[in-house]
């Protein structure tokens, strides 16, 4: 982690005290900090800045002086649409995702997501993979997190009200417009969908054109939900 992002009630005026066992840990262990040091922390929603350590034990970290002045970076203006991808890699797509500064991510299912998806315990830990994200990409506000288990109604009823048509993407391995193309047309979209592996069927691709989202490729190769995410976002980031 990069910042310790804290949450209004560990500050009280110029102090801040810490009781998370992993951000203690990173104190101790990766940080390996010492009294006196001055530690990068941040307030949830707020400033970044700096506090001194005064105090360590087993169970806390005190800083004072705690000074909160620099404001989070801006975010991308993007918002990324991801059919539920397995447990094991959302957890990873989730910290990149706020790492890289998405401002809003919509997890959809989709005919290529398998149920029992929805019914696992990582979809209640998702504010601790925004945190770990937030910490990595050293920023404070995190991203807006929609569930959307009805495809159809969402994209039809729901999506339209979110998106400029025009600045909007569906990835899908097999359309006729290349990712590039359309951005040296239309500029960077500011909504792309990703399907999962393999990406969305027909049927969903139908569904999004009739909300104005034009289909492009992202090359001939078929990627990992994982490796289109980076893909895409790398373009935000230069």
């Amino acid at each position: 982690m990069n910042v310790l992002l804290l949450t209004d009630e560990f500050f009280d005026g110029d102090r801040a005290v810490i009781n998370n066992a992993d951000q203690l840990s990173h104190i101790k262990t990766v940080l390996k900090s010492q009294i006196g040091d001055v530690l990068k922390i941040g307030r949830l929603g707020g400033c970044a800045g700096v506090g001194v350590l005064t105090d360590l034990t087993a169970n806390q970290a005190i800083l004072t002086d705690v000074k909160l002045t620099v404001p989070p970076p801006n975010k991308t203006g993007v918002t990324i649409m991801l059919a539920l991808p397995r447990p094991k890699v959302l957890r990873r797509l989730i910290m990149d995702m706020t790492a890289m500064g998405v401002n809003h991510i919509i997890l959809v299912n989709s005919a290529r997501t398998d149920k029992s998806y929805w019914g696992s315990p990582i979809l209640s830990r998702l504010d601790e993979f925004v945190i770990e994200g937030l910490q990595q990409g050293v920023d404070t506000i995190p991203p807006t997190i929609t569930l959307a288990k009805r495809f159809k109604p969402f994209v039809q009823d729901e999506l339209p009200s979110l998106i400029e048509p025009a600045d909007s993407v569906v990835c899908h391995p097999y359309a006729a417009m290349p990712f590039g193309e359309f951005v040296q047309k239309n500029a960077l979209p500011t909504f792309i969908a990703i399907g999962a592996e393999g990406g969305f069927v027909p049927y969903e691709i139908e569904r999004f054109n009739e909300v104005g989202i034009a289909a492009v490729s992202l090359g001939e190769r078929i990627l990992r939900t994982e490796s289109a995410v980076n893909a895409v976002l790398g373009r935000y980031l230069s």
